[in-house]
């Protein structure tokens, strides 16, 4: 019998690329200001430094060391993110904030023990140079500091004047032509959305007024949007996430992003569960616990503060998971967070996770990690990322909650009434395809039936 001729497949969609965006040129001095210049914004400083002086390579930087694909894999075209949008060179860079402690960014580098003093050393000429500006700060929202080198008011109008002028000093001492403000600070005390943030005409009220629900790191929030800077949030405080200041970032044209840097347990959360939800394996429990020895260890050692960062860790796996859809694989999953201060760990954390799994036929399996990581290793090459990519989506006109960025972040900030996306590899799509798309190149679907079609 002759074989039948096989059909042709459907043939694939044509793209139409899209006009490039414009990007007004990365030219001039990029102001880094750093809300808290502990070991994380330190960390960070260094390492810049360090980079620019070619001792050390920025491991972990998608913005340095990342590329991106461009149309089909037989073009082979695969640059670096850095040669293919005009990004912000690490020689423009110029680095300030504010501390609770009057430490320069050396002494404040030394003490938090990161890196190597003899690296650190090396750096002290550079580092030195960086002095902290008096921080906003009131103990009842951070329980375990004592700031020592603070604003003297506790009015938090006077907060935010003194942040606004602040800023407007450093850009002109500096001789800036951009700025960007990334919160670096400790983990507050759990807050809620009240009136206070419905608005903005409320907000400044409440500023006004010295509103309890309105923390530190809020007032900072306001500040940079107020003045037209952008700003991300390093740690899971409400901070901008908040109607009013949502609106303020729309009506200033400030992008914004956040919340609460994604590392260590965290990240490993979000790069497991989605192999185990492709693969349809059933999930009975995680159990999570770590222990560190850093001011954030001490910070979170209060019950308030820690309440803030579980809400921010406990999500992840619900929104990757999605039990309502896979009630039989993940309905009854017994999640639970620990978060121990041991001072001896520094900040070196430890974490530790044991996974209950099942397969076929409900048997059951069992993964267990040790992730032995480095706090503000794994979270300086966010903080540059960040200030890089914030700085772009202000020159392409892009403002309000950036989302392309939830790659970065524990619990990503969205438009109201949609969840976050929490698969970091969904993320990383959503953040390449938007580079690709203000670039006016064509998005990247995977799908490859171009390949095989008749």
């Amino acid at each position: 019998m002759k074989a039948e001729k096989r059909k042709p497949g459907p043939k694939p969609l044509q793209q139409v690329r899209p006009e490039p965006t414009e990007i007004a040129p990365a030219g001039g001095k990029l102001g880094v200001l750093l809300a808290g210049m502990g070991a994380v914004a330190t960390t960070f400083i260094a390492g810049v430094e360090a980079v620019r002086r070619g001792s050390a390579k920025p491991f972990g930087s998608l913005t340095q060391m990342g590329t991106i694909r461009l149309g089909g894999r037989p073009e082979k075209r695969v640059p670096r993110i850095k040669e293919f949008v005009p990004l912000a060179d690490l020689d423009q860079l110029v680095f300030g904030g504010w501390d609770i402690f009057p430490d320069t960014a050396y002494e404040s580098a030394a003490n938090a023990g990161v890196l190597e003093r003899v690296q650190v050393d090396g750096l002290k000429d550079f580092l030195d140079g960086i002095r902290p500006m008096r921080g906003a700060f009131d103990q009842r929202y951070v329980k375990k500091l004592n700031g020592t080198y603070v604003i003297e008011s506790r009015s938090k109008r006077e907060w935010a004047n003194q942040l606004i002028a602040d800023i407007e000093k450093f850009k002109r001492e500096n001789g800036c032509d951009r700025l960007v403000l990334i919160w670096c600070g400790s983990t507050e005390v759990f807050l809620e959305p009240t009136a206070v943030h419905a608005s903005i005409e409320a907000f400044e009220k409440g500023l006004d007024a010295n509103d309890d629900a309105i923390p530190p790191s809020m007032v900072y929030a306001y500040a940079a949007i107020k003045s037209g800077i952008p700003y991300a949030n390093g740690a899971p405080n409400l901070s901008a996430d908040v109607p009013a200041l949502l609106d303020l970032a729309d009506r200033n044209e400030v992008p914004i992003t956040g919340k609460d840097f994604k590392t260590g347990q965290t990240l490993m959360k979000t790069i497991l569960a989605p192999g185990f939800k492709a693969r349809l394996l059933g999930i009975q429990g995680w159990y999570s616990t770590n222990i560190l020895g850093n001011r954030d260890g001490e910070v979170l050692d209060d019950p308030e503060s820690f309440r803030t960062k579980e809400e921010s860790k406990l999500g992840v796996l619900d929104y990757i998971l999605q039990p309502e859809l896979y009630p039989d694989l993940y309905g009854d999953i017994s999640h639970v967070v620990r978060i121990n201060y041991y001072p001896p760990r520094g900040d070196n954390k430890e974490g530790w996770d044991n996974i209950d799994i099942f397969g076929w036929l409900g048997y059951p399996m069992q993964i267990k990690i040790d992730f032995l990581c480095r706090d503000s290793i794994l979270a300086a090459p966010i903080v540059l990322d960040l200030a890089l990519f914030l700085d772009l989506a202000a020159r392409a006109g892009m403002s309000g909650i950036q989302e392309w960025l939830s790659f970065y972040w524990k619990s990503p900030m969205t438009a109201p009434n949609l969840y976050p996306e929490h698969d970091l590899f969904i993320q990383q799509m959503k953040l390449k395809n938007t580079l690709r798309h203000l670039m006016g190149e064509e998005q990247i679907t995977h799908l490859g039936l171009e390949y095989y079609a008749d």
